[in-house]
Formats: structure tokens, C-alpha cells, sequence
């Protein structure tokens, strides 16, 4: 039922993704806990050799050894999207050590809920965002590629969201970054093609994981497990679909495309209903930098 009302999707059958996966190369970014890791440990019980790719070292370790104490392989590559060298380093380190990898999920990511009122004096929220979700995902994939396209075979997954079809308030920051990795993607996504190099997008809709913990009424809305999340991502290296988004968030943008005045009335109504959880500008009296009690700064993806 969840499965027909796009809130899920089914996971891949066991031997067809082992048939995808066994004795390949899977480089995961975002690894150390939510979406990445439960992806990596199902992508390694299939029999991949997986690359575990985050900040925090602590997390990526205990990752690999789950994954080792169940017979799988991995290996553990701590480095921050953010920081061009580690990047650049990284890129050079992997193709050193495997040349082509066989497939790149890129997952990590940052989420900041926040209206733009709240963000006139926090440049710092995009600029994080965007390395997170854009620049630092294109270099690595810049260092990466050229082993791959020569080797005339590959596949990158792009762990998105349902804001690149359906942009809400409070989410400028966020949907911004991801919709320009999304639109990269897309753009270099025949070029690739060409060269053997598949693509894949996944609009997620909620996922119940330490990023969307912060916006505390996501606790009640309906969403999936990160465990679930991890079976769409199988799904997604198993079978190579060009878009994996719910029916629902489609429709939606077609109807946000055709018919804009009426998908501006909604939005904007909503954000006048909900502001006052989450207030758009500092109380008054307070200095510009003083946090408003409803921004909701979004964990990263370790």
C-alpha cells in the first residue's frame, strides 16, 4: 500500500542485486550513519567492495566493521565535501587505488530550514549548503570521471529530494543547492551516456534520518526509514533508471509548472499559516544575528 501511494519503493530481488553489485566497486558519500551507511551494508551483503566516504571518522569505522563482522569488504575514506583539497585528494587517492570505480552514490548532504528572513545576515547557510550539496559533489565527480568514461562503463546515483520537483518555503538554501547538482547532472548526463556512464536521480520524499531530526514536526509526518531509503538506492544501482521520484511529487510539479498562480496561492498560504511556528524575521527589539526560535539548522550528513 505505501508502495502504491509512492511513499516507498520495493526493494530490488536479492540475486538481481547481486547480479549488479557482486564483486564491484561502490563509492558512497554520506556512509557514516542514515541513507548511506544502511545503503552501504546492503550494497556489501550483496558483495560489493564499498568505499565509505564522510567526516567522521568514529562513524565511517564502526560502518566498515558492521560490515566486515558480516563478511562483507569496505574501506573507510574520511574526507568534508567542503574542503576543495581533501576532495581533490580523495579523487586522486581512489583512481590511484581502483582506477574506474563501478558506481558513485552521491549522498551526502546538508539541510537548513530557514526562511529568508531569517537567513538576511547568515550568508554562511548557503554558502555551506552549496559546498556540500554542489561544488563538492562535482569535484569529486570531476576526478572520477575521466577513469570511468575511459573504461566506458560506470553509474552515478544522485540521492535528491522531492524539492527539485515541488520547492517549498523555509527551504531556499537547501532546494537551491540540490536543484543545481540536480540540473549538473542532467546537463553532463548524455555526454556520459555516451561513454558508457549511466545516471540516476532519487527525489526522496521525507526520510526520518538525523537531517530532518531538526524540524521537529517531521516527527509526526508519514516518511520512510533510512533502511527503506537504502532498499530505493539498491533499486536504483540494480536496474539504472534515469528518475526515481513518487508519482505524486511528478504530478505535483507539472501542476506547479502549468498552473503557477494557483501553486503560488498554496505556498503562499502555507507560509502564512505555519510562520508563526516559525517565525520569519527576529523578534523585535533583537539584534540581526539573534537565532529565531523556529530555524531549524539541518544535521549534515557526517
Amino acid at each position: 500500500m505505501r508502495a502504491a501511494l509512492g511513499l516507498v519503493w520495493s526493494p530490488p530481488e536479492q540475486d538481481a542485486l547481486r547480479a549488479a553489485v557482486s564483486g564491484k566497486t561502490v563509492l558512497i558519500t554520506g556512509a557514516s550513519r542514515g541513507i548511506g551507511a544502511a545503503a552501504a551494508r546492503r550494497l556489501a551483503d550483496a558483495g560489493a567492495h564499498v568505499l565509505l566516504v564522510a567526516r567522521t571518522v568514529g562513524d565511517l569505522e564502526k560502518c566498515s566493521a558492521e560490515i566486515m563482522e558480516s563478511g562483507g569488504t569496505a574501506k573507510v575514506y574520511p574526507a568534508d565535501l567542503a574542503d576543495r583539497g581533501a576532495v581533490s585528494d580523495l579523487a586522486a587517492q581512489i583512481t590511484a587505488e581502483y582506477g574506474a570505480v563501478d558506481v558513485v552514490v552521491s549522498n551526502a548532504g546538508k539541510s537548513i530550514r530557514r526562511s529568508v528572513a531569517q537567513s538576511y545576515d547568515r550568508s554562511q547557510d548557503f554558502t555551506r549548503t552549496i559546498d556540500v550539496n554542489y561544488l563538492g559533489p562535482v569535484q569529486l565527480l570531476l576526478g572520477l570521471l575521466p577513469a570511468m568514461r575511459a573504461r566506458q562503463s560506470g553509474h552515478l546515483v544522485n540521492v535528491s529530494s522531492i524539492s527539485a520537483d515541488l520547492p517549498a518555503p523555509y527551504f531556499a538554501a537547501y532546494t537551491a543547492a540540490k536543484g543545481a547538482f540536480e540540473a549538473w547532472l542532467r546537463s553532463v548526463a548524455p555526454e556520459l551516456r555516451a561513454d558508457g556512464v549511466a545516471t540516476t536521480s532519487i527525489h526522496f520524499p521525507l526520510v526520518h534520518t538525523a537531517m530532518s531530526a531538526p524540524t521537529r514536526f517531521y516527527r509526526y509526518l508519514p516518511g520512510m526509514t533510512a533502511d527503506e531509503a537504502a532498499d530505493a538506492v539498491c533499486r536504483a544501482v540494480t536496474y539504472r533508471p534515469r528518475l526515481m521520484s513518487p508519482w505524486w511529487s511528478r504530478f505535483g510539479g507539472v501542476v506547479a509548472s502549468t498552473a503557477q498562480p494557483v501553486n503560488d496561492t498554496v505556498l503562499t498560504a502555507y507560509y502564512r499559516a505555519t510562520r508563526r511556528w516559525s517565525p520569519a524575521a527576529p523578534s523585535p527589539g533583537a539584534s540581526p544575528g539573534a537565532p529565531s526560535p523556529g530555524a531549524s539548522p539541518g544535521a549534515p550528513s557526517p
